[in-house]
């Protein structure tokens, strides 16, 4: 049976998560927003309380964190601001889960248990200029070279392209062979023939960096691929499902904070003679922001169940990404609505909530991919097949 209540654990974890938010993000978040600034120094305060490594083992670095407690720090980080909860996405979910599941344990020692101490900062390059739902088709090139292998190509839309130590690329060994030719390497700021770049002019997350990576001849170890050639795609795929549920929750809590927002301006601001709050639309718009922050959250609760457990959840993930970031954008479009005017400018946070909330129906998949892949499932046309290598349960997690 699913047990998707809260352990004394998770209720802990979420309590220093808002403490945590509150004493270091709440206070300048506007202020970062505004200038664009990237403050590394939050990202060593999370490492500090153990938030870069969650759900690692304690034998690599980590404090052994169920799922649950993944998605309840990436709720809460985004309830203060985006760019904290991607941190968790990249570091986390796309790169140091993959380096569990797949990597070697030499791979593990060397850059899982810096990543999960928070001493090397991680990220996923997957997406290119010409390259993105369709990720079977990248144009990265890999190609053997005695006992290294030579990269060369560009990924685009990387966060924490600029401050990443650690990068998990994909680039094709043959193109021919479509997704069959992809192999996944661990590429280390410093390389010769590598180089970041920033991309200017977002939407939203103006407290995240994200950027481009450039591939010149860059020469990568044998001892840098991971996993086998020809098996990258399986483990993009696999990382994506890591990926998408972190950005899932992450969006519960932007929804809530949408909510939160605007039940406090339902009281403060009246019209008419009395508190917004007491006419009938806007109760409609509040309502609609607790449904669908409640049911998305208990979607994640079931992925985060599945992962516990180590079993494949996909489909689960893939429903919860969906409904849980196609919500928060309704919801912030109704929070700027209840808002008024003010929700027009940043003298409230909806304005940015907004911003931020649309980048999360465009990557790790669009909402239109999640919308074929939940059909193809309901018609039969998809079956997930078992992972060469199956996902592993969360640390502890069969022996409560």
């Amino acid at each position: 049976m699913v047990d998707l209540s809260l352990s004394d654990e998770n209720r802990l974890l979420q309590d220093m998560a808002r403490d945590f938010v509150a004493a270091e993000i709440a206070p300048s978040i506007r202020e970062w927003d505004a200038r664009h600034e990237v403050h590394q120094e939050v990202f060593a305060s999370m490492a500090g309380l153990g938030f870069l490594g969650a759900p690692i083992p304690e034998q690599y670095g980590g404090p052994g964190m169920d799922y649950v407690s993944l998605g309840i720090l990436c709720e809460e980080l985004e309830r203060a601001d985006t760019a904290f909860r991607v941190v968790m996405s990249v570091h986390v979910g796309l790169n140091s889960l993959t380096l569990l599941q797949w990597g070697s344990e030499e791979q593990k020692q060397r850059f899982l248990v810096p990543q999960a101490r928070g001493e090397k900062l991680a990220t996923f390059g997957l997406t290119e200029p010409g390259v993105g739902t369709d990720a079977a088709r990248l144009t990265t090139t890999a190609r053997a070279d005695g006992d290294d292998y030579l990269l060369n190509g560009s990924k685009v839309w990387i966060s924490l392209a600029d401050v990443a130590d650690h990068f998990l690329v994909f680039a094709t060994l043959d193109r021919s062979a479509g997704h069959r030719g992809i192999t996944a390497f661990m590429v280390e700021r410093g390389m010769p023939g590598f180089s970041t770049g920033t991309i200017e002019g977002k939407l939203g997350i103006h407290a995240g960096n994200t950027g481009t990576l450039f591939f010149d001849d860059v020469r990568v170890p044998a001892a840098n691929r991971i996993g086998e050639e020809g098996e990258g795609f399986t483990i993009a795929m696999s990382a994506i499902d890591q990926g998408r549920y972190t950005v899932a929750s992450g969006a519960v809590g932007l929804a809530q904070a949408c909510l939160d927002a605007s039940v406090r301006y339902a009281h403060e601001r009246q019209t008419f003679g009395d508190e917004i709050g007491r006419h009938q639309l806007v109760k409609q718009m509040i309502a609609r922001m607790g449904q669908g922050t409640e049911a998305g959250r208990l979607l994640c609760r079931q992925a985060a169940w599945l992962k516990n457990r180590g079993e494949r959840n996909t489909r689960e993930t893939s429903l919860a990404k969906w409904f849980c970031t196609d919500h928060a954008v309704q919801a912030a479009l109704d929070a700027v609505q209840i808002h008024g005017a003010y929700g027009y400018s940043n003298e409230y946070p909806v304005e940015r909530y907004l911003r931020n909330a649309k980048a999360a129906v465009i990557y790790e998949g669009t909402s239109q991919l999640h919308t074929l892949i939940q059909a193809d499932y309901l018609l039969g046309y998809r079956e997930d097949r078992p992972l060469r290598r199956p996902p592993l349960p969360a640390p502890g997690f069969e022996s409560r």
